[in-house]
């Protein structure tokens, strides 16, 4: 499990590229090593990935065909950086909120407002994930908790989107701060609110039957 509470970037140094396989090497700075071990769980842009090796400041993990195809890890290149999060332990403080690790779709970013002192960036969800997006709610975007600050329903020819509220720390200990329009990010639904929405879903259909 994750919190969202990004820990850190860290920059793709190699990258070993198989048919529908690859493995990406990071770079990991002393604090996010500390105590990681073989098979240990790291978020990467939200996406739970699982160590494979470990070499001094070289961390590596393996990426199958479904991560590839889901995430935008997919589209990295060496140079790249990435959200990183260690797993959460037992009596950590869950400082945003629950995260499996597991990327739904991608979000692409529709346009962005710059006020002083924040960043409002809309984002186009994919249209079967739309029924899980709430005013106010919680949505993982590559990896990165955050509130939902308005969500607007498809209407003239116009996709559904919705839209987050970052504040200067959170552009300048994520990526997303160097998103650009026509971007793509990782977003994981809130799991709780999946389950309720999911929950009465069911009711009603089987009212209905």
């Amino acid at each position: 499990m994750f919190t969202g509470i990004v820990q850190g970037t860290a920059e793709v140094v190699a990258i070993e590229a198989a048919q529908d396989f690859r493995t990406h090497v990071l770079w990991l700075p002393a604090p996010l090593r500390e105590g990681l071990e073989l098979g240990a769980s790291v978020s990467h842009n939200g996406a739970c990935l699982t160590v494979t090796a470990i070499e001094g400041e070289r961390v590596s993990f393996d990426l199958m065909r479904e991560t590839l195809q889901r995430t935008n890890l997919g589209s990295l290149c060496v140079g790249g950086r990435v959200n990183v999060e260690r797993a959460a332990r037992f009596g950590d403080e869950i400082g945003g909120h629950a995260m499996s690790g597991h990327i739904m779709g991608m979000a692409e970013v529709q346009s962005i407002e710059e006020a002083p002192n924040n960043r409002r960036i809309w984002f186009v969800p994919p249209p079967e994930l739309v029924r899980f997006l709430f005013d106010k709610g919680y949505i993982g975007l590559d990896g990165t908790s955050l509130t939902i600050g308005e969500v607007r329903t498809a209407r003239d020819g116009q996709p559904a989107s919705f839209c987050v509220d970052l504040i200067p720390e959170t552009l300048a200990r994520t990526v997303i701060g160097e998103r650009l329009p026509g971007d793509r990010v990782n977003l994981e639904i809130d799991p709780q609110t999946q389950a309720i929405v999911e929950t009465v879903e069911r009711v009603l259909q089987g009212r209905e039957q």
